[in-house]
């Protein structure tokens, strides 16, 4: 069909690169919060506050479009902060 773009030029387009570049962000950003999060010892893994944000970071972000992830990962950095500030008990 002469209307019809071929696949190679869809592969290239300016959209497609824009969501892969954001993909991509977003994963990053996913892997940087879980890393923090990781770093709490295994009494804050026991927290709920913890496995909330574990469950975020995991499941729910794998749910989520790629549009609503940054909100997913907003929500998972405020959790973490949250445990940060928790008494050193943990």
């Amino acid at each position: 069909m002469p209307h019809r773009r071929s696949i190679a030029s869809l592969a290239n387009s300016p959209q497609r690169r824009r969501f892969r570049e954001r993909y991509n962000e977003l994963e990053v950003r996913r892997a940087k919060l879980l890393a923090r999060l990781h770093l709490f010892g295994e009494a804050a893994q026991r927290h709920p506050v913890y496995k909330h944000a574990e469950t975020l970071l995991n499941v729910t972000f794998r749910k989520e479009k790629v549009a609503q992830r940054a909100a997913v990962l907003k929500s998972a950095a405020w959790l973490i902060s949250l445990l940060e500030q928790l008494p050193r008990i943990l």
